[in-house]
């Protein structure tokens, strides 16, 4: 995980915005507050290539712009596009945090929260942004999660040396989920991940092509972690 992170936090309660800053500057990270969100679009279009910013954390509803509009901004601009985006909100409904992973947050917290969850995954969504840098740098063609490994050259998944024989969909969800470590996935994506051509998928495929995909895993099927109402996450490496 990257030490001394630069964090943006915009969020419009500000007793909650200082004891982030507080927890996070403590944890080593460089940390600015916006409680505004027009302020922090004009920020994030501003901020200079030394002190660019590695993580976001959006409340939901700010005055001025939304943090959704924010959200679907920084994945936009070509300057943020890849950056890890962590999404406060009191709207805890599943479409609602729905719509916001959708948006593009990678991640979610819902308020009230925990502040030792909310430093954990900002732990893990920084380590998660430094090695997907590290493999497109390196152009790895091989993802991997303890002894389970996938050669995207050869389309090829072991277990230790086992090969698994996979259909198509389970191997293309499953590509999907080591790319992305940690991250929520709705069940949308993953249809986007798997659709080829004409053919219809639906909510309930996704989940028969998980239901067959875990059965195949055997042990390693627990990394697979069901959202209620929402999709489904594959544990990060510790």
């Amino acid at each position: 995980m990257k030490e001394n992170a630069n964090v943006l936090i915009v969020e419009d309660e500000h007793d909650i915005a200082e004891i982030l800053k507080v927890q996070l500057e403590t944890s080593g990270h460089n940390v600015t507050l916006i409680h505004d969100g027009s302020e922090a679009l004009e920020f994030i279009q501003e901020q200079s290539e030394e002190k660019k910013i590695d993580l976001y954390i959006l409340d939901r509803m700010l005055p001025g712009t939304t943090g959704l509009e924010i959200c679907k901004f920084l994945r936009m601009f070509k300057k943020t596009k890849a950056k890890p985006i962590l999404m406060l909100t009191a709207m805890t409904l599943p479409e609602q945090v729905i719509e916001g992973l959708e948006a593009g947050a990678d991640d979610y917290v819902t308020k009230p929260f925990d502040i030792n969850i909310l430093k954990a995954r900002v732990k893990n969504l920084l380590r998660r942004s430094q090695l997907s840098i590290g493999e497109e740098s390196s152009e790895e063609a091989i993802l991997a999660i303890k002894g389970l490994k996938i050669d995207t050259n050869q389309c090829k998944v072991w277990i230790d040396e086992n090969e698994l024989d996979l259909t198509l969909s389970e191997y293309k969800l499953l590509v999907t989920f080591l790319k992305q470590p940690g991250k929520v996935l709705t069940r949308n994506s993953l249809i986007q991940s798997i659709q080829d051509g004409p053919v219809h998928v639906t909510d309930r495929t996704i989940d028969t092509h998980i239901f067959g995909l875990r059965k195949k895993l055997g042990d390693y099927s627990k990394f697979i972690e069901t959202i209620r109402g929402i999709g489904y996450r594959v544990v990060a490496n510790d």
